[in-house]
């Protein structure tokens, strides 16, 4: 109510200042065209062209109005297509979910070109196709993928390179993967696939030069890092040896590997067999000592017993590691040999029959048979010959022979 008395008071006040101006400040219009002319008062003349722009205004909005209704009636129906084309989609995931490949595929595409998102339409339903063995019409949906949506290479080559993974193609998945690292050198997923795709073609090279970026982004635990390691060294060091003359390569190898695994025993032992292989014994030797020292193993203590270098000082050093460990039978067996080498036939003796008494063994018999039948005692040389065919025998699998069958 207070507004109202206010709206009245306030136009009485506007009122009377006009009419107080129309008589204080007399004055008219006057418009002549041609022949023809028209006049009117300066206050009337005023109203009258407020009105004409009042009317004007009225017009070209009622005007521009009338255009609209097409563009309206365009973007309402796009509007349209864009909430189908989502209640499509929706359903469509919601059935590669479920595992109904077929209707989420069916509806993945057919909402794809109405879509705000066709890229995740055409992925998703390129997942179908493939989950259903149409491996073709899954290629075709991710080439509409990739030309949908600017800037969705990686995107693609990902479920690409998985795709090819889960058909085993391991070659093509490389390819694509190589390709996607370039572009993404520390994106996760790539590195992800990659160690996959490297361990399906077996390439260790590949593996061993991946673990430290995989360690970096935390895509890997520390057993797993030291176990594909491990193997992809050992698998380097074999494949490397095979091929003579190319030691300097697995010397490579070794200067390049981790701290942690020289002291691997596996590692060591196929390192210093290359190193056999190569005409570098001296190198071994040292190999082997040194890793004993710290990393006690009866597989290197048995190796350093037949390499073919420096018997004598082999000799003392092994006899230094026997006041260490009196009773190894192993180690009695390689001083047993390196006495062989060095020509002293009872000491070799002594340590043979000590290893025998540690732990009877068929390869300490046969040594025993072949020193005692060298030395001329016969009766030996065949009790142990016969002790050595018994344990061996021992250790063979149980199978059927000919004195199991009935006459």
């Amino acid at each position: 109510m207070r507004k109202l008395i206010l709206v009245v008071v306030f136009g009485l006040a506007i009122g009377a200042l006009f009419g107080q101006l129309m008589q204080s400040v007399p004055g008219y219009w006057l418009v002549r065209v041609g022949d023809t002319s028209f006049q009117t008062s300066f206050w009337f003349g005023l109203v009258l062209l407020f009105a004409v722009f009042v009317v004007l205004h009225f017009v070209l909005r009622l005007l521009m109005r009338l255009r609209r209704p097409v563009s309206r009636l365009k973007v309402w129906n796009t509007r349209t297509r864009q909430r189908n084309a989502m209640r499509r989609t929706v359903r469509g995931l919601v059935a590669l979910a479920e595992g109904r490949w077929k209707r989420a595929e069916k509806a993945l595409t057919k909402a794809a070109d109405d879509s705000s998102t066709p890229l995740v339409n055409y992925l998703s339903a390129a997942l179908a196709a493939h989950y259903q063995g149409r491996h073709d019409q899954a290629d075709a949906l991710l080439k509409r993928a990739h030309f949908s949506t600017e800037g969705s290479d990686a995107a693609v080559g990902l479920v690409q390179a998985q795709l090819r993974l889960d058909r085993q193609q391991f070659e093509e998945a490389l390819a694509t993967l190589t390709r996607l690292e370039k572009q993404l050198p520390d994106h996760p997923q790539v590195l992800k696939l990659l160690k996959q795709a490297y361990l399906s073609v077996n390439d260790w090279d590949g593996i061993r030069r991946l673990m430290p970026r995989l360690a970096r982004q935390q895509l890997i635990g520390d057993d797993e890092r030291r176990d594909l390691e491990q193997r992809a060294y050992r698998e380097l060091i074999l494949q490397t040896a095979r091929r003579p003359g190319d030691v300097e390569r697995v010397r490579n190898l070794w200067a390049e590997m981790p701290d942690y695994l020289r002291g691997d025993v596996e590692l060591v032992g196929l390192y210093a067999e290359a190193l056999v292989r190569g005409k570098e014994e001296g190198v071994a030797e040292r190999l082997l000592r040194q890793t004993l020292k710290e990393h006690w193993d009866s597989r290197l203590v048995l190796r350093y017993g037949l390499l073919n270098v420096d018997a004598g000082r082999q000799l003392a050093y092994a006899e230094k590691w026997l006041q260490e460990r009196p009773n190894d039978p192993d180690l009695l067996l390689t001083l047993g040999r390196l006495s062989l080498r060095n020509a002293y036939w009872g000491k070799a003796q002594e340590y043979f029959e000590a290893s025998q008494r540690q732990r009877p063994s068929g390869v300490v018999c046969a040594e025993l048979a072949r020193l005692y039948a060298n030395l001329g005692d016969h009766d030996k040389s065949q009790l142990y010959y016969r002790q050595s065919v018994e344990l061996l025998d021992k250790s063979l699998p149980a199978l059927p022979q000919p004195s199991d069958q009935n006459p």
